[in-house]
């Protein structure tokens, strides 16, 4: 579920899940699995951001990797084992 905001204010809640897809023309308009539309006041990117983190928050979509740099296989072979 995804909070959002019509053009005079008042906030509501839209389940993510029925979003077929997104306008900006320039207000942004919803279009919803069912066919009805939704004007908001928040931008395409908004809603696009906090679809995407509604989907990370049920693990349907992975939250975006960090790693830490990898060690080369040249300097890997030349790193020395410790004794414990």
């Amino acid at each position: 579920m995804i909070k959002l905001s019509r053009l005079d204010g008042e906030q509501f809640v839209l389940n993510a899940d029925l979003i077929r897809y997104v306008e900006s023309r320039p207000d942004t308009f919803i279009t919803l699995t069912s066919g009805e539309r939704l004007v908001v006041a928040e931008t395409m990117d908004e809603v696009f951001d906090r679809t995407v983190q509604y989907q990370q928050t049920k693990h349907l979509m992975p939250a975006p990797a960090t790693h830490a740099p990898r060690q080369s296989a040249s300097s890997a072979s030349l790193a020395k084992p410790t004794a414990v």
